[in-house]
């Protein structure tokens, strides 16, 4: 399959882009081709303007520029991947206005509907597990991402994979996320996931 995995982090320097990268040797070894699109370092501006804002009186949709650029570089891989830090319990704005400006009425929902045979939404939390089950925040997160989001454009493989503890600095618990990251990659499209 070919895999579009986006990251979003300031600094290209830390352990999402670690994660990210552990991820994609995870995908080339089980024979994906992957792009990596660093959110960042790409200058995508995530503030959606009246260019990208959804018209719903008309039936064409012309964006601008740079998100119908986004949207030819979605359409040419078969399966997503994002990995991100869990900020506020949530996406990082960088990401959410990503997904704002360019799975935009008319292409990812609307009158047509995402192709992408998968999503993958790889999430870094610097809480315990049990924090996140205590107060269901891994099942919030998963029901937005998964039904609110992938499912409504038409994603309905679409998993959310959270990797805790991420501020533990021991060299055993690093290694156990990047190895976790990994295999995900490894297993991207045996691991699988209905999002109803």
């Amino acid at each position: 399959m070919k895999i579009l995995t986006v990251v979003s982090h300031p600094r290209v320097h830390s352990l999402t882009f670690s994660v990210a990268a552990r991820f994609t040797q995870g995908l080339n070894d089980a024979g994906h081709e992957t792009e990596m699109l660093d959110l960042h370092r790409s200058g995508f501006d995530p503030i959606l303007w009246e260019a990208d804002e959804p018209d719903w009186s008309s039936e064409s949709k012309i964006y601008s520029p740079e998100v119908e650029a986004e949207i030819e570089r979605m359409k040419k891989h078969d399966a997503l991947a994002y990995i991100f830090p869990i900020w506020w319990y949530n996406l990082p704005a960088m990401l959410k206005g990503y997904i704002d400006r360019v799975w935009n009425n008319g292409f990812a929902y609307g009158s047509n509907k995402l192709h992408h045979k998968k999503v993958l939404w790889l999430g870094l939390a610097a809480a315990p597990k049990e924090h996140f089950e205590k107060r269901q925040y891994d099942k919030m997160l998963s029901q937005q991402l998964n039904i609110g989001m992938a499912h409504y454009c038409g994603i309905t493989n679409s998993k959310v994979e959270i990797l805790y503890d991420t501020l533990d600095s021991r060299p055993e618990i690093f290694e156990r996320l990047l190895t976790q990251a990994y295999h995900f990659g490894l297993n991207y499209d045996h691991d699988s996931k209905s999002a109803t």
